[in-house]
């Protein structure tokens, strides 16, 4: 991999202690709701993130969340995983994404459909919604870092004026060796996810190639197919998401009925 884009992951701060916590406990079968929500009331920015997106109108909740104890047990333990390290990762990650025509606030409010996409067509399958909720968040992280790269190299202008016209991964491959998918994944191996989170990032485009997480990789490249990040027209890429969930043989009727729910008819 780009020796610039190895030195960008290396140079990444280590996730906070909040973060290493909140992942034991979910991990840990005999942890509760009280664990969790102990970790996070002792991390300020952490409750006052979690309690801002708990009250986004994505995630459909009839009345304000005023505290954390409310937040864990509406959305459960495992969503907040995803959350907490979604959270973590703005605070620890210069985002500069110019060049993708994108700022932050777009990034994080695609990541936050996403997320709200996969907790709404995946809540009956708590196995499957651990790795799918956390992950759609962090589908494009690698985005961040060739974006850094493309604007320390003065080829931002050239890479987003091409964008609009040319493949995005082939063009990611042409200016810096690696694709987002592929660079997200070593993101998360510095950060020692587990190969639950890894192998269905790094196998995104061809799900077919990840061993025993087929169906993780392939509703993440439906949910990411379905708001893309480039693409501000989403109701146009929903034929196309719904199209790709038949071809992997996942629930099309939740995931319309999830997108109904998100967006309406």
């Amino acid at each position: 991999m780009n020796e610039k884009i190895v030195n960008q992951i290396k140079a990444l701060p280590p996730l906070p202690k909040s973060v290493l916590e909140v992942q034991r406990i979910t991990n840990d079968p005999n942890s509760s709701i009280a664990d969790l929500v102990k970790v996070i009331k002792n991390d300020p920015m952490l409750t006052a993130n979690l309690l801002k997106v708990a009250n986004s109108p994505l995630y459909g909740f009839t009345r304000q969340i005023k505290s954390v104890d409310q937040a864990v047990s509406l959305f459960g333990m495992v969503p907040i995983k995803g959350f907490v390290i979604s959270f973590a990762i703005r605070n620890s990650m210069k985002f500069d994404l110019s060049a993708y025509g994108i700022d932050e606030n777009h990034f994080h409010m695609i990541s936050t459909k996403r997320n709200a996409l996969a907790l709404n067509w995946y809540a009956s399958k708590k196995d499957k919604l651990d790795i799918i909720a956390t992950d759609s968040f962090l589908i494009d992280l690698g985005a961040v870092i060739i974006s850094l790269i493309l604007i320390g190299e003065n080829k931002a202008d050239e890479f987003k004026s091409r964008l609009t016209k040319e493949n995005r991964y082939e063009l990611e491959k042409e200016f810096v060796g690696a694709t987002t998918p592929e660079i997200t994944a070593e993101i998360f191996k510095h950060w020692h996810f587990g190969d639950e989170l890894i192998i269905p990032i790094e196998n995104i485009e061809v799900p077919e190639k990840a061993e025993n997480y087929q169906e993780e990789a392939a509703a993440l490249k439906v949910i990411k197919t379905i708001y893309d990040l480039l693409d501000k027209e989403f109701k146009d890429n929903f034929p196309k998401g719904i199209e790709l969930a038949q071809k992997y043989n996942l629930d099309v009727d939740k995931l319309q009925k999830a997108l109904e729910k998100l967006e309406g008819n």
